[in-house]
């Protein structure tokens, strides 16, 4: 076994890489943040998978997270929106080269020629999700907390989220998509957001069984994940007939106000949930979502950069980087943590379509966008 930390920066600890047999490993490697993703470790991953997408002796690849006591038990957080806010405010370009970088990256997993095993246990979330989602095998386990909570913090579910939320059963994507919704393993599986699920107590058995698989052999990753895989525990939502009823409305006020005639326990919670999410970005994520069911993934990609960018730069609005809704959403949750965020617009009537358009319009032309190269 051949251990090689990414050494291209000062940070590279935070993502460990190892040839074991013919399969590349990597091991993300920052538990205090719950492997919240850096543009360090963005750039670590996107060289890793580049050098080993070329490398004959490596024939697939898997991906987990350290936990706060060793391997497993956390995957990913998402981005480091502590990093996202003092960017922001600074008005530091190192902000539009994350998602620039973090969206190509997202795009190289998704398309990557070999097999890509995403061992998905604990907390998956934002850019967690990004670095997942296009894997060949999504593995969850009893742990795994699921969720692109991005309306929370005045974004939206990007990363790709528009392509693989969309693409989920009925109007589930909606759902996940405004709400923000955590959803665990059975639940997972049910939407398609994974595949096997294993016992975590067994996940250091099957990551070192990796290392003696021949991933060339026909078979082979289907007997491995037979070695692994178990049926899941847990019980899956059983509320798909009542999002598809009331996230299928044309709008957010109709969702919302859907939502908020049905008595019952689970309409309530979730109409509640809407009411603190910031108002702007439900009606943004909704387009988006709706949006991207009729395009590629660079094309999601390509919308979700330019979207990103208004997230953050909101001139349309006559308002200032400083106002964002994303800063004020990542002030309230991460950096004063009040939980008190002060939206604007304040209420989800008070939004309008001249707020919105403007997400998806383009802020280059076609040959100058960040992302033109993406097949």
């Amino acid at each position: 076994m051949n251990t090689q930390p990414v050494t291209h920066t000062q940070n590279a600890a935070e993502v460990l890489t190892e040839v074991h047999g013919h399969v590349g490993l990597i091991t993300l490697n920052r538990p205090k943040a719950l492997n919240a993703l850096s543009l360090p470790m963005i750039r670590g991953l996107t060289k890793c998978l580049l050098d080993w997408r070329e490398a004959p002796a490596v024939h697939a690849v898997a991906v987990r997270g350290t936990g706060k006591t060793g391997p497993f038990g956390a995957f990913c957080a998402g981005g480091d929106i502590r990093f996202f806010h003092q960017a922001a405010l600074a008005s530091d370009d190192a902000l539009e080269q994350f998602f620039t970088e973090e969206y190509a990256l997202n795009h190289l997993i998704h398309c990557y020629p070999k097999p890509y095993i995403a061992f998905m246990d604990g907390i998956v979330m934002g850019g967690g999700m990004g670095i997942s989602q296009g894997a060949k095998i999504r593995i969850v386990t009893e742990r795994t907390r699921m969720a692109m909570p991005e309306t929370n913090i005045g974004l939206f579910p990007d990363v790709g989220g528009g392509y693989f939320l969309s693409r989920c059963p009925g109007h589930s994507g909606e759902w996940l998509a405004l709400t923000g919704e955590t959803v665990g393993s059975s639940q997972a599986l049910e939407l398609g957001l994974a595949d096997t699920r294993f016992e975590s107590a067994r996940l250091a058995s099957a990551w070192a069984a990796l290392g003696s698989a021949n991933f060339d052999r026909e078979g082979a990753v289907d007997q491995w994940l037979t070695l692994f895989s178990n049926a899941p525990a847990d019980v899956p939502n059983g509320h798909l007939e009542q999002i598809d009823h009331h996230f299928s409305k044309h709008s957010v006020s109709a969702i919302v106000h859907s939502l908020e005639a049905d008595q019952s326990v689970w309409a309530q919670h979730t109409a509640h949930t809407l009411r603190r999410r910031s108002p702007l970005m439900l009606h943004v994520a909704l387009a988006q979502i709706r949006r991207a069911r009729q395009m590629t993934l660079a094309e999601d990609l390509r919308m979700e950069r330019d979207m990103i960018h208004h997230s953050f730069h909101p001139g349309h609005m006559k308002l200032s980087d400083a106002q964002s809704e994303a800063v004020e959403g990542i002030r309230a949750l991460a950096v004063d943590k009040d939980n008190a965020p002060r939206w604007n617009p304040s209420r989800i009537e008070q939004v309008d379509e001249t707020m919105v358009t403007p997400f998806f319009t383009s802020p280059w032309t076609p040959l100058t966008h960040p992302l033109r190269d993406l097949d």
